[in-house]
C-alpha cells in the first residue's frame, strides 16, 4: 500500500479522496490553488501542497506544476480525482517517470477509451452495441458525406471532447456546413484539438452508465446509474438502480461492458444512450465518475478506497465482496452555483453554508462558511443524495435535503432541483435528457 497519496484536485472530489486516504489509514496531500486555500478538506489532509495562481490554466491543469508540487511532497502516489487532468494520457506517464503511481487506469487505456471515434471503434470490435456515427472528419465534404450516409439529424461531436462541451446539433446540410467550422474551433479552444466527428442525433434519449471495475486481471460491473436529467449536456440528477424495469436487458448491456474492458485496470464508466428499446455506446470515462455515491449508497462499496487499492496492486477479490448486490435506491441531486431560470453562473461569497444532517441524506461538498465562489472553476457546491429501501423514499429524502441546505451570497439551482424531483414526470420514471430544456 502507498504511504501519502497526492490529491490533485480541488472541492468536493479532493474532499472525498482526503477522506478515502484517511479511511485507509493513508497521508495526503491535498493541493489548492489560492483561491482555495480556505477550503475544508485542507485541513482534513495529512499536508498540503499551493499551487500559486487563480485560474484552472495555472494551477490544477499545469501539469508540471502539479507533478512538482507532488514530488516535493514525498508521495509516493497521486490521485488525480475528475476533471483537470484525469484522463491525459501523457500526464500519467509523466506521473509514473517522476517515481509516483497514477491513480488511475494505465495511458493505453486512457488513449484507446479518450479519444471518442477511437473508442466507438474498440467497443464496436467488442461487440458493445454503437450506434451509426463516423470516423474523424478533416473537412467540410467528408462530414456532408458522413451526415448523408447517417442521415439527419446529425450531432456533430469534438473527437477528445467531453462533459457535452462543443456538440452541436445539425438538421440539414446548410445547418452543418454553418457547425462545421464552430464546432472545430469550439473542440480546439475546449480540448486542444479541433478533431470533430458525428453521430446521430436522438430526439429525447435516456443517458444510463454502466461502472466498470477491473484490476488488470479481472473486471466486473457494479449496476448502473440513470443521469438523464441534464442541462447543456451536463448531469444534475443521477441514480442508482436505474428506473428501468427490463432489468435482465441491463444486466446483458452490464456484462457486454465487462466483457468490452476486460484488462481494465482502474474504476471505468461506460456510458450509452437508450432510445426505441435500445442502448447504443456514447462514451468511457477513464476515471471517477461525480456520481459514484449513489453506486456506493446502494452497494456499501467504497469506489474511491478500491480505486485506491487497485492502484497499490491489490486484486479484486481482496476488494469486493463476493456477490454485489444491490439495496434499497439511492437519488442524487448535484446543487449548483447557478440560477434555477436561465442556468447562468453565480460567484459571489457564501455568506451562509449549511449542509443538512438528516436520516437516509449524505452530502459530499467541497465549500464551508465563508468561503468565495470564483468563475474560474465549475459551479458544483455539493450533491445531496438521497437513499431508502424503494425509489420513492429515496427521491423524498433527496428533496428534503435539498430544501434543508441552507446557502446564500449566490444564486443557486436549488429551486429548480426542488421543482424536478418533485414533478409527475421525474416520480414516474418517465425521464430523458430533454426534460430541462422542455
Amino acid at each position: 500500500m502507498f504511504s501519502r497519496v497526492f490529491v490533485a484536485n480541488r472541492a468536493t472530489v479532493a474532499r472525498r479522496v482526503v477522506r478515502a486516504c484517511n479511511d485507509l489509514g493513508l497521508e495526503s496531500v491535498a493541493a489548492y490553488a489560492d483561491i482555495d486555500a480556505v477550503a475544508p478538506h485542507l485541513a482534513e489532509a495529512t499536508g498540503t501542497a499551493r499551487l500559486t495562481g487563480y485560474t484552472a490554466a495555472a494551477t490544477y491543469l499545469n501539469a508540471d506544476k502539479v507533478i512538482a508540487a507532488a514530488k516535493a511532497s514525498g508521495a509516493d502516489a497521486l490521485h488525480p480525482g475528475y476533471g483537470f487532468l484525469a484522463e491525459d494520457a501523457d500526464f500519467a506517464r509523466a506521473v509514473g517517470a517522476a517515481g509516483m503511481c497514477f491513480i488511475g487506469p494505465g495511458p493505453r487505456w486512457i488513449e484507446d477509451l479518450g479519444e471518442k471515434t477511437r473508442a466507438r471503434a474498440t467497443m464496436a470490435a467488442a461487440g458493445f452495441p454503437v450506434r451509426d456515427g463516423s470516423d474523424v472528419l478533416t473537412d467540410l465534404d467528408a462530414a456532408l458525406a458522413a451526415a448523408r450516409r447517417i442521415g439527419y439529424p446529425v450531432l456533430l461531436k469534438p473527437a477528445a471532447g467531453g462533459g457535452g462541451i462543443g456538440m452541436l446539433k445539425a438538421d440539414d446540410e446548410p445547418g452543418l456546413s454553418s457547425a462545421f467550422a464552430t464546432g472545430r474551433a469550439l473542440a480546439a479552444s475546449a480540448f486542444g484539438d479541433g478533431a470533430v466527428y458525428l453521430e446521430k442525433w436522438l430526439a429525447e434519449p435516456r443517458h444510463i452508465e454502466f461502472q466498470v471495475i477491473g484490476d488488470g486481471e479481472s473486471t466486473v460491473g457494479v449496476f448502473e446509474r440513470e443521469c438523464s436529467v441534464q442541462r447543456r449536456h451536463q448531469k444534475v440528477i443521477e441514480e442508482a438502480p436505474a428506473p428501468l424495469p427490463d432489468r435482465d436487458r441491463l444486466a446483458g448491456v452490464e456484462a457486454a461492458a465487462v466483457a468490452a474492458l476486460a484488462g481494465y485496470d482502474s474504476l471505468g464508466t461506460v456510458e450509452t444512450l437508450y432510445a426505441d428499446g435500445d442502448f447504443g455506446f456514447l462514451e468511457v470515462n477513464t476515471r471517477l465518475q461525480v456520481e459514484h455515491g449513489v453506486t456506493e449508497e446502494i452497494t456499501g462499496i467504497d469506489l474511491v478506497a478500491a480505486q485506491i487499492r487497485i492502484a497499490a496492486g491489490n486484486a479484486l477479490a481482496d476488494i469486493l465482496p463476493e456477490s454485489i448486490e444491490a439495496r434499497g435506491h439511492a437519488v442524487e441531486a448535484r446543487i449548483y452555483a447557478e440560477d434555477s431560470e436561465r442556468m447562468l453562473p453565480s460567484t459571489g461569497r457564501l455568506a451562509v453554508f449549511r449542509p443538512p444532517t438528516l436520516t437516509g441524506v449524505r452530502v459530499d461538498t467541497g465549500y464551508a462558511e465563508g468561503q468565495w465562489v470564483t468563475p474560474y472553476f465549475d459551479p458544483l457546491l455539493g450533491k445531496v443524495i438521497g437513499t431508502g429501501a424503494t425509489r420513492e423514499q429515496a427521491i423524498g429524502r433527496a428533496l428534503v435535503g435539498v430544501k434543508a441546505f441552507e446557502i446564500q451570497g449566490v444564486a443557486t439551482n436549488r429551486a429548480l432541483l426542488e421543482t424536478t424531483l418533485g414533478g409527475e414526470d421525474f416520480i414516474a420514471g418517465r425521464l430523458h435528457t430533454g426534460m430541462l430544456a422542455r
